[in-house]
Parts: C-alpha cells; sequence; structure tokens
C-alpha cells in the first residue's frame, strides 16, 4: 500500500522517532511505498532524520509546516498537502502533533484519502494554558476528529482525555504504544563502567536521571527542589540531566549557586541512539513532566532494567507500576518526590527488583515491529473492513 506520514517537525523526541519507526518499518519489513512529510526541524532539540537511516522511505519537507499558528503558513501547508495527496495518491494518510494533524486530516479528508489516520501523541490542550486557548485547542480536535476514520492513543491516559472533552467517541479509538528498538536498551548495562567514568561518578554513586527537554512543563524545577532534600539522606547522590533546551542556561546557573553545585551533570543534546548509554549511568529515572502522552523515557528505563519515578500523570501510570516498576508521586508534590528518591537511593535491592519487573513486563509491549504490526492491522480494516487478520511482514 501507499502510505504518507505526515508530522509537523522531525526534532530529536518521542512522537518523532515513533513515526520514523513505522515509516522504516512499512517500507523495509513490509514493502509499502512510504512518503514522510514534515515540516523544518527547527530548534535545540536537533535533527532527527540526520542522526539515522531513513534512505528506504521517502522524505518531503513542506517549509510553511511550523508549529506555531501562522494563518498564511498554514494555508500555504494545507494547499502543499492538498497537491502532494492529489499527485501521490495514498492509501492511507497518517498524521502526527496537533498543526500537521489538522492540516493533514483536512486535505486527507478532503482528498477522499481511503483510510485516514491520526495519532494522539499528547494533547494541545491541557490544565496549564489559558482557558481560551484550551476551548480553542478541543474546538479544533473536534473538527479534525470528524475528518479522520480512526485514532491511534500511546496510551489509554490519551483516550480517556480525549473522550472527556468530548473530541470523539471512545469507540474511534485504539491504543498502540509508541515502538522503539529494545535491544540496545537490554544491552545497555554493557557500557555503565565507560559511561560513569566519561560522566565523572564514582562507582558508589547512585545517580537520578532524568531525560526531557529542558523546557517549560518539564519539571525539572521539580526534580532539583526533591534533589536538595535527598542530598541530605543519600550522601553520593548524583543527578544527571540529558536533553537540552532554551532553559538550559537558567538552570546551570541555578545548581551552580546551590548546594547542588558538583552533584548535577548535563549532557546537552544526545543522539537517541546513546539514550541506552546514558541510561546506563543511571540508577533511577526521575520524571516530573507534567503533561505528556506516554514519555519514552519511561519504558526505555524498564527495559533497560532501571526502576522510575514518575509523577501521575497521563500515561504514566500505565508503565510505571507502583510498588512494583517504580513509585508514582502526585504532580507537583516536591515532598512525595524527595520521599520516593531517597527511598530507591538508599535499597540498592530495591531498585534491582523494580528494575527486572520493568523489564520482563515491557520489553515485548514496546518493541517497534509489535507497534507497526498492530498499526498496519489498522490500515488494512480501512481499507478492508471484511479482512479478518493484518498482514505479515514480508522476508527481508
Amino acid at each position: 500500500m501507499r502510505v504518507l506520514h505526515c508530522i509537523t517537525r522531525m526534532i530529536v523526541g518521542g512522537a518523532q522517532e515513533n513515526t520514523l519507526f513505522n515509516c522504516l518499518d512499512l517500507a523495509e519489513r513490509y514493502r509499502d511505498e512510504v512518503l514522510l512529510v514534515t515540516g523544518p526541524s527547527i530548534g535545540a532539540e536537533g535533527d532527527l532524520l540526520s542522526r539515522m537511516d531513513t534512505k528506504s522511505v521517502r522524505v518531503n519537507v513542506i517549509d510553511p509546516l511550523r508549529r506555531n499558528i501562522h494563518p498564511k503558513h498554514d494555508f500555504k501547508a494545507y494547499r502543499a498537502l492538498q497537491e502532494m495527496i492529489r499527485t501521490w495518491k495514498p492509501d492511507v494518510v497518517h498524521t502526527h502533533s496537533a498543526k500537521a494533524g489538522l492540516l493533514g486530516r483536512a486535505a486527507a479528508w478532503k482528498s477522499n484519502v481511503p483510510a485516514v489516520i491520526h495519532t494522539v501523541h499528547g494533547a494541545p490542550f491541557h490544565p496549564y494554558q489559558r482557558a481560551i486557548s484550551r476551548w480553542f485547542f478541543i474546538a479544533c480536535e473536534r473538527w479534525a476528529a470528524n475528518r479522520c476514520h480512526r485514532l491511534i492513543s500511546v496510551a489509554d491516559a490519551m483516550t480517556d482525555l480525549m473522550v472527556s472533552a468530548g473530541v470523539a467517541p471512545p469507540e474511534k479509538f485504539t491504543t498502540i504504544y509508541s515502538g522503539m528498538d529494545v535491544e540496545p536498551f537490554l544491552r545497555s548495562e554493557t557500557h555503565r563502567t565507560e559511561m560513569r567514568q566519561q560522566l565523572g561518578f564514582k562507582p558508589d554513586d547512585v545517580v537520578f536521571g532524568k531525560i526531557a527537554r529542558l523546557f517549560h512543563l518539564k519539571g525539572h524545577e521539580y526534580v532539583f527542589a526533591a534533589a536538595r532534600r535527598v542530598i541530605e539522606h543519600v550522601p553520593t547522590a548524583k543527578f544527571l540531566m540529558v536533553g537540552d533546551g532554551l532553559l538550559r542556561d537558567a538552570f546551570e546557573a541555578q545548581v551552580a549557586h546551590s548546594e547542588l553545585a558538583g552533584r548535577v551533570v548535563f549532557t546537552g543534546l544526545v543522539s537517541p541512539s546513546e539514550i541506552p548509554k546514558y541510561l546506563s549511568a543511571m540508577d533511577v529515572l526521575v520524571h516530573a513532566s507534567l503533561r505528556e502522552g506516554l514519555a519514552r523515557a519511561l519504558p526505555q528505563a524498564l527495559i533497560a532494567g532501571k526502576p522510575a519515578i514518575s509523577f501521575d500523570i497521563d500515561g504514566a501510570r500505565e508503565v510505571v507500576i507502583h510498588g512494583a516498576t517504580g513509585c508514582l508521586v502526585p504532580a507537583c508534590d516536591v515532598d512525595r518526590l524527595a520521599q520516593a528518591m531517597i527511598e530507591l537511593g538508599l535499597s540498592e535491592d530495591l531498585r534491582t527488583t523494580f528494575g527486572h519487573e520493568g523489564r520482563q513486563r515491557f520489553t515485548d509491549r514496546f518493541r517497534h515491529e509489535t507497534m507497526t504490526q498492530r498499526i498496519r492491522a489498522e490500515y488494512e480494516r480501512l481499507l478492508n473492513p471484511h479482512a479478518s487478520k493484518g498482514s505479515s511482514p514480508k522476508s527481508t
């Protein structure tokens, strides 16, 4: 089949990795023709397409397709998408992210594409917006939901959120967890000694890591606040911040002038292929984002055998099983966050038990091959409602 994927930008990020793995699997495992349409990858997050082998997938960049609302650019992007769909004639248009999801679904629906699907990686509306902004984005999502055949959520929590906002009825959704290459995470521990030496950590240091853009609503400030209490009880505690973003300078200055000076390492931008190595240097992953569909860092850490601590938001509770694979704490609760970090920081046995359980539960569930098989089955059900099963991948 011919599948056109559309996403606003291919920066280094979870939704982008999900999309690219899906495109590569369709092209290489199923021999589908795949066209990936995206806007320019602008920003400190980096360009994912330059970091992975994409030769099996055709990529078209539409320059006016940008994240920020701009009526003139948005109209140009819409017309460009319409023309691309008209000339390429895809069987499936699969959209991702808010802007590309809105424009892509509108263009595909107008062009009578047989199967139009949108993946909800994270809702564009959230409680931290102004009321008028939240209303606007909900209205946009309701409008766009009427212009696709199926909605895929990366977590059950995303479906619950969208349904409760009246975006679409529950029967229009299906949950398919975001896929990844799990093998490097299963082997990540082989890098531990080298990476800890490279990052300046001692063998007996307990390293709490966070993998996220240094950006608003990612919750780094809560981790730093909790860290100040953690070091009082776990003297060997160190902190590893993996990622880059516009708040990096502010956070580095804040740390340098606090009791955390000398305990926090900022890595800057890291390629997705290097994440397993950085996870190997950690003992615990701490995720304090205030909004996220299902952060890839959580299953990645668990598959690497590391326990996770997370704010209880969105899809986190679907992988961070409290008391089994890690600890869930209420959002913004620094006291509970510090308490969980101290508990795991003081118990190597607990860290090992939680990490082992996470690996057992989630390795197969988050393989990108599993994700693509399920997504392609959705395509086939829409294109041929009478088919009972999806196709199997062709041998390579």
